[in-house]
């Protein structure tokens, strides 16, 4: 089969799990062609597994810019047996590129609309591009999935994002920690994040005004447009935690953690806490989007916004090594529960199948 993988701007989870659907893709036999921004392709590493056609889809519409990007899709949407558009702009682009031809659109979902008036109106009149111009749309969180319903999608169903393969920590806490320049004894809080807003970081900050009086220092591993703002409030009110930026030892970090938590504003199937279920880490979480339907009761879950329940769940955790104790126990029986890349795999292809068929 020939399956288009269409996606835009890209930074994080988006563009990684392209990569890897990508890869199973080829790897199960069938070509694969993916048209997205030079720039993400090369991040992404998209060739290895692909080929790739320059098409610029922004993170934000633009008339001129998304004619040019319709007009670039048309002949590679003609080429394929089935396109599969990855997030709500390259969907609707998709969608208006296969406007005059067979080949039938599968998209999928990664985020919520951005709401306010303007920009909402604008995303609004997007949805209902891809609901009604989708054969299949799969959301990443169950919310998504209702939105689309209620727009009047033909097909819809929750879409599956494993996390990659589980990668062994390479050295113990009292190594992370003398890597860190923390005592023996500090409590470790270990965020999986981009420094962008659905992250919720600020939040995390205000739970830590809370935390004071413990010998706690939380590390936030990632990258984003919020650094500069973050570590200037960091500075100011001199609160425990430190920005990391992008690590190549997760893996390490998540294996000496006291504590790993998520502070989002909204979630779809976040990554870092499967990854965190498969490291056994106790797990403190905002109960957001499709949060809960990954962690299960492997985790501390709060409303989201609230930094006072936040701060309580933390403390919990650090201060209790019994609760501590049973979430890791609690992680690890969850984790052999979460979705595999062949999950993931047979995902698609059913719902390739279903774009083509109507059954």
């Amino acid at each position: 089969m020939k399956v288009l993988l269409v996606l835009g701007t890209s930074a994080g989870g988006v563009g990684r799990h392209v990569q890897g659907l990508a890869r199973l893709l080829a790897g199960a036999g069938h070509l694969v062609m993916v048209a997205a921004p030079a720039a993400v392709a090369e991040t992404f590493a998209l060739g290895e597994h692909a080929t790739v056609s320059p098409v610029e889809v922004t993170d934000r519409p633009h008339p001129r810019r998304d004619a040019r990007a319709i007009r670039d899709l048309v002949p590679l949407v003609a080429g394929a047996d089935v396109v599969h558009a990855h997030g709500l702009r390259a969907g609707a682009v998709a969608v208006l590129a296969a406007a005059r031809s067979r080949t039938p659109v599968v998209t999928t979902l990664h985020n919520a609309a951005p709401t306010g008036l303007l920009t909402g109106a604008v995303y609004a009149g997007l949805e209902r591009v891809v609901a009604r111009g989708s054969r299949v749309v799969l959301g990443v969180s169950a919310d998504l999935v209702q939105r689309m319903e209620a727009l009047g999608a033909a097909h819809t169903a929750l879409a599956v994002v494993p996390a990659p393969p589980r990668r062994l920590p390479s050295g113990d806490r009292y190594t992370v920690h003398g890597e860190l320049g923390l005592d023996a004894r500090t409590c470790l809080g270990v965020v999986l994040a981009r420094l962008a807003p659905q992250k919720g970081l600020d939040l995390l900050l205000d739970a830590h005004r809370d935390l004071r009086d413990l010998d706690l220092v939380t590390v936030v591993a990632g990258d984003g447009p919020l650094r500069a703002r973050l570590q200037a409030r960091i500075d100011a009110e001199r609160l425990p935690v430190r920005l990391l930026g992008v690590r190549d030892d997760v893996p390490d970090l998540l294996a000496a953690a006291d504590v790993v938590v998520s502070s989002a504003v909204w979630e779809g199937q976040p990554v870092g806490l499967q990854e965190a279920l498969h490291a056994g880490a106790a797990i403190v979480a905002t109960d957001v989007g499709g949060t809960h339907a990954v962690v299960g009761d492997a985790a501390i879950l709060v409303p989201g916004g609230d930094p006072v329940s936040l701060s309580r769940g933390i403390r919990d955790v650090v201060t209790h090594g019994g609760v501590r104790d049973d979430l890791r126990s609690k992680a690890v029986e969850r984790a052999g529960e979460l979705p595999s890349e062949a999950d993931a795999l047979a995902a698609a292809e059913t719902a390739y199948a279903l774009a083509r068929t109507g059954s």
